[in-house]
């Protein structure tokens, strides 16, 4: 059973999972084509492409505890098996793992919210599905 959402005026169904990875490479959930950030986490108020608003959306706090989940899974992980399978010394721990954990929060902020943000469009949420329904009425 996949996860999509349908509504009255919108025949087409949205997919969750195509949407969410839209957003995770950056590019508009809905077509593809356009960009989703205009700086490093600010999203832009429609697609320059198929002209979809991105305005209202509202990924708040999700993306950073999503990628706060990840990283300290991955790190945790990273520290528990160096120090039970590796003679790693402390100075090496203390070089790398901070850095590690900064590189990858950094590398992963950006998609995450882009994913939360594919995810909104794909459920219909916070305005999405009403701005899905008024486009559709409008190609109409």
């Amino acid at each position: 059973m996949s996860l999509t959402i349908k509504s009255a005026a919108d025949a087409d169904e949205v997919k969750v999972v195509p949407a969410m990875g839209r957003g995770f490479l950056g590019r508009c959930p809905a077509c593809n084509r356009g960009r989703l950030f205009g700086r490093f986490l600010k999203v832009v108020d429609h697609c320059e492409s198929c002209g979809t608003e991105f305005h209202h959306h509202r990924a708040d706090d999700l993306p950073p505890y999503l990628v706060m989940f990840v990283v300290g899974h991955i790190v945790g992980y990273g520290i528990l098996m160096s120090e039970t399978k590796l003679e790693v010394p402390m100075w090496v721990h203390l070089a790398t793992w901070p850095a590690l954990t900064l590189i990858l929060c950094l590398a992963l902020l950006q998609p995450m919210k882009g994913a939360v943000v594919g995810l909104q469009y794909a459920l219909g949420m916070h305005g999405f599905g009403a701005a899905r329904v008024k486009k559709n009425d409008e190609d109409n």
